[in-house]
């Protein structure tokens, strides 16, 4: 696991941008894997400038969303169909029919669900997958105890986690209970994971997730397993990871081949 520590949020953001787009100047129809919430916010802003200032082209980016909320009727703002199309698809220039969000709303989620896997199996799988983590190590919406074999499917979401999006709706209550969500095996298919974190919230968390045991009970430890996952924190975020000095160390020192950011300069 490739772990950067940056100076601030919009720096995190600047960086896994900078990796994005480096997958996407690679292979112009690549495949990208969408997170929501706040994390990834930044880096949607970073991309989206770059392809207004004709630095990045993605009208042959295809995307696929990992999670949607059961039983919101698709124009509620807070379904994740509405949040993908207003903060990514919109202001990114994604092309909207290359853009896929799982149905929360179909009348059979199991077979919706398994709809989707297959999408993404046709679609040639994933090349990018971006994520955050929730404070309890969740990631998608795959709570504490997700099997890392697990596929697209229904799941419960915790007390914490429906507590910890409160914020984005009118009251806790408005909050559903559950959603569909790629599983940890479905995320670990991507060829890259980019996972973003900021702010102490998330501390125990990035630190279970790189430093602590391979274990259900922290999902996103999940990532340990996979051969190019990239862990971008800012300093709050990274409060408590032991081999913080290596990892910058390691970070400043990379080879020119690994040094995604420069491509834009050469």
């Amino acid at each position: 696991m490739q772990v950067v520590i940056a100076d601030s949020a919009a720096e995190v953001g600047r960086i896994a941008a900078a990796k994005v787009a480096s997958v996407i100047r690679h292979r112009p129809e690549a495949v990208l894997g969408l997170a929501t919430g706040s994390s990834p916010l930044a880096i949607y802003a970073d991309l989206a400038d770059r392809v207004r200032s004709g630095r990045l082209r993605v009208d042959a980016v295809r995307a696929f969303a990992l999670d949607e909320y059961v039983g919101l009727p698709l124009e509620h703002p807070e379904s994740y169909h509405s949040v993908i199309r207003t903060v990514v698809t919109e202001p990114v220039g994604l092309t909207p029919e290359l853009v896929n969000v799982p149905d929360g709303s179909a009348a059979d989620l199991d077979a919706a669900a398994d709809a989707y896997e297959r999408a993404i199996r046709d679609a040639g799988g994933v090349d990018v997958q971006i994520l955050g983590i929730g404070a309890n190590g969740h990631i998608g919406f795959n709570e504490p105890t997700s099997s890392f074999a697990s596929r697209t499917r229904i799941k419960t979401l915790a007390p914490q986690t429906r507590a910890d999006n409160a914020r984005f709706f009118a009251s806790p209550d408005e909050v559903p209970t559950h959603c569909v969500t790629q599983g940890l095996g479905t995320i670990l298919d991507a060829r890259q994971l980019v996972l973003v974190a900021t702010g102490a919230s998330k501390a125990d968390a990035v630190h279970a997730m790189v430093e602590g045991p391979l274990s259900s009970m922290c999902p996103g430890s999940a990532l340990q397993l996979h051969p190019h996952a990239m862990v971008v924190v800012d300093e709050a975020a990274a409060a408590r990871l032991e081999l913080a000095d290596y990892y910058r160390y390691t970070h400043a020192n990379r080879p020119a081949w690994q040094r995604f950011e420069d491509e834009e300069l050469s």
